[in-house]
C-alpha cells in the first residue's frame, strides 16, 4: 500500500487531475462503469443484504448515476475561480477564491449501502481533481469484490485504488498520510479514526448516526405519517442511518396511530421475498437481543438461518428498554408517548445530537419551535429519509452523529481547498501603508477600518 500511495502522489503532482478535460473524462468513465457493471452490482448487493432490484438501482446504482450527471452538468462552474469583493485597504486589488484539489484521499465504505456510499464520495473526490484510495465494507464481500474489479478495470491504480480487507488493513491505510479521510460508520469506529487522523493533523468527514426520532403530533395526517415513517424506517431492512430510530406520538392520538400503522406495515411487508436480510450473525443477535416480546403488537418472523427479521414495532417503550440504548440500525420501531411538547424538546436536548429528525405536523409554530430550537444534521416535516435525495442539501450530522457534509457541490466543495488570493496593479502604490507612520497616516487609517 505504501507503494502505490507514493504512486498516487507522483500521479497527483503532475497536474494531470486539475484540468477540467481529464475530470470529465474520467466521471464520463465512472459512469459507463457503472452501467457496464450494473447486473454484477444487483448480484452482488442481493447476495450481501438480499436487496430487490428495485431498491438496489433506486438507492444505489441510479442514486450514483444521477449524482454523475448532476457533476458534469455544473463541474466547469464549479471549478471556475471566484471573483470576490476587496476591502478598501486593497487599494486597486482584486480578490479571488480557486478551488484547487487537495491531493490523495480515503475513502472508507460501511456495509448498509455498500456501493453507493463509497461511489457517491468517489464521485466527489474525482470531481475536485483528487486520487483516491476506496476501502468497502469487509461485510459485504460480494459488493466489495464487484467494486474492486470495476475500479480497476476502468482506472489505473496510480489514480484510484481498491483495497480490500479486514479492521487490520483500515489501521494499514490510516498510518499513510492521507490528505483528507471520508468514514462513513458506526461512531465507534469513528472515534478511532479521528484520534488517529489526529496524529497526524489529516482533515476527517465523518458521517455516523445515532438515535433519530420522529414526533407525530395531535394535527398529523396519520395515515400519510404511517406510510411515510414505514417506508423510511424499513427500506433496507432498517439498516439505513437516516431512518426513523423511535417515535413519539402525542398520547391523545397513540392508540389510534399504533393501530393504523400495525395495519399498514402488514399490508405492506407481509411478502418477505423482497425484504432485506441482516448483514451477518453478529448483528442479528444484537438485534434479537433488543426486542422485548411482550412488547410487539404486530406478527413478525425472527429467523436466524435467513438472517430475516421482519418489521417489529414495540409499544409502551421507555428510555430504560434495550432498544434506547443504542442506535437500532434494523427493522425494530418503538413507540413513546407524550403529552407537553416543553417536555419533550428538553427530553431531546437532553440526549446526543442526532443525524436526523422527523416532524409530522400540520401546526406551524410546532414545526417553527422543533427546527429552531433542537439541533440534527437534517430532516423532514411530514416526511421521512427523502432529504437525502436533494443534492442541493448538504447531507451531514452534527456533534456525535458526524462532522462535515456531501452530497452535489457540497462534494466538491468537500473535497477542495478554497485558496484565495489577490491580484494588485504595480502602477500605482500608494504611500499610506508605508512607514514612517505619521498622524495624519494614522488618522486615515482610522477613518478606514472604523
Amino acid at each position: 500500500m505504501q507503494s502505490i500511495f507514493k504512486k498516487h502522489q507522483v500521479f497527483f503532482h503532475t497536474n494531470e487531475t486539475k484540468s477540467y478535460p481529464f475530470r470529465k473524462k474520467q466521471l464520463e468513465k465512472l459512469r459507463e462503469a457503472i452501467i457496464a457493471f450494473e447486473p454484477q452490482i444487483l448480484e452482488a448487493l442481493h447476495k450481501d443484504l438480499h436487496k430487490s432490484t428495485f431498491e438496489a438501482y433506486s438507492t444505489e446504482i441510479g442514486y450514483t448515476l444521477k449524482s454523475i450527471k448532476e457533476n458534469l452538468r455544473s463541474l466547469k462552474k464549479w471549478m471556475k475561480p471566484k471573483k470576490v469583493r476587496s476591502s478598501i485597504v486593497q487599494m486597486l486589488a482584486t480578490s479571488y477564491v480557486q478551488p484547487e484539489p487537495l491531493g490523495t484521499v480515503l475513502i472508507i465504505g460501511p456495509y448498509n449501502y455498500p456501493f453507493q456510499l463509497v461511489i457517491e464520495p468517489l464521485i466527489g473526490a474525482i470531481a475536485a481533481g483528487n486520487t483516491a484510495f476506496i476501502k468497502p465494507s469487509e461485510f459485504t464481500t460480494h459488493t466489495a469484490q464487484v467494486i474492486e474489479d470495476m475500479i480497476s478495470k476502468a482506472f489505473d491504480e496510480s489514480y484510484i485504488k481498491v483495497v480490500q480487507g479486514d479492521y487490520k488493513i483500515t489501521d494499514e491505510l490510516l498510518n499513510l498520510k492521507f490528505d483528507h479521510i471520508f468514514f462513513t460508520g458506526s461512531t465507534r469506529v469513528g472515534q478511532i479514526i479521528y484520534e488517529k487522523a489526529s496524529k497526524q493533523l489529516i482533515p476527517v468527514t465523518l458521517e455516523l448516526g445515532g438515535k433519530s426520532p420522529t414526533i407525530i403530533d395531535e394535527t398529523a395526517n396519520l395515515k400519510v405519517a404511517a406510510r411515510r415513517i414505514a417506508f423510511g424506517k424499513f427500506i433496507n431492512a432498517g439498516q439505513t442511518c437516516i431512518a426513523p430510530d423511535y417515535v413519539y406520538v402525542h398520547q391523545n392520538v397513540y392508540e389510534a396511530f399504533l393501530s393504523i400503522f400495525k395495519d399498514l406495515t402488514k399490508a405492506l411487508y407481509s411478502d418477505h421475498k423482497s425484504f432485506g436480510r441482516i448483514v451477518n450473525d453478529k448483528h442479528f443477535s444484537r438485534l434479537s437481543n433488543m426486542i422485548e416480546h411482550h412488547k410487539v403488537v404486530n406478527e413478525s418472523t425472527v429467523n436466524a438461518e435467513e438472517k430475516l427479521i421482519s418489521p417489529i414495532i414495540l409499544r409502551d417503550v421507555t428510555w430504560h428498554d434495550p432498544v434506547m440504548q443504542e442506535e437500532i440500525f434494523g427493522p425494530i420501531l418503538p413507540f413513546l408517548t407524550y403529552d407537553n411538547l416543553d417536555d419533550l424538546i428538553n427530553t431531546l436536548k437532553s440526549k446526543d445530537k442526532p443525524l436526523t429528525l422527523y416532524l409530522f405536523s400540520e401546526n406551524k409554530e410546532t414545526q417553527k419551535r422543533i427546527f429552531t430550537e433542537l439541533s440534527f444534521g437534517g430532516g423532514a416535516i411530514n416526511d421521512t429519509i427523502l432529504h437525502i435525495a436533494n443534492s442541493r442539501l448538504p447531507f451531514g450530522g452534527v456533534g456525535m452523529s458526524g462532522i462535515g457534509h456531501y452530497h452535489g457541490k457540497h462534494s466538491f466543495d468537500l473535497f477542495s481547498h478554497h485558496k484565495s488570493y489577490i491580484k494588485r496593479t504595480t502602477k500605482f502604490d500608494l504611500p499610506l501603508g508605508y512607514p514612517p507612520y505619521t498622524p495624519f497616516k494614522e488618522k486615515l487609517i482610522r477613518k478606514f477600518l472604523k
